[in-house]
């Protein structure tokens, strides 16, 4: 690797839930630069999982982040005159990126609802162990 490695950035908690995970999130679901619009999904779905479960959203949220993070990867490596896939375990920055990136594809995934609609049932989902990012998760161990 050449050069230092570039200093993280210290994200901001959100201003509804100050939390920086969601934050984190958020930033994730973005497209455009469009931050007020990721935030009314989000919250959106938030409120939905509010009413469905009547449990906190956060705790939903953080329980399905946690059971969708992935413990280990394979990675490709050489070995004599052939690659070899090689099961290294998964850094904690990284467990997060892959699990909002699960969740998020299989969200978008889903047709002909509104987005919050979709993000909400798939974090109930991915909260009790089922759903399409576990398949995911499931499918990489």
């Amino acid at each position: 690797m050449r050069g230092k490695q570039a200093p993280k950035r210290q994200i901001i908690p959100d201003p509804k839930y100050q939390n920086t995970l969601v934050a984190k999130f958020i930033n994730v679901i973005m497209r455009g630069g469009k931050k007020s619009t990721a935030q009314r999904v989000v919250y959106g779905a938030f409120d939905m999982i509010k009413e469905k479960t009547k449990k906190d959203p956060v705790m939903v949220f953080d329980m399905a982040i946690k059971n969708v993070a992935p413990l280990v990867e394979v990675r490709s490596r050489r070995i004599g005159g052939g690659n070899y896939q090689i099961p290294y375990p998964v850094a904690g920055d990284r467990k997060n990126a892959l699990a909002f990136r699960w969740i998020i594809n299989a969200t978008r995934s889903m047709k002909g609802r509104p987005m919050s609609e979709k993000l909400a049932e798939e974090l109930v989902n991915a909260s009790q162990k089922q759903g399409e990012a576990m398949k995911k998760k499931l499918d990489v161990h």
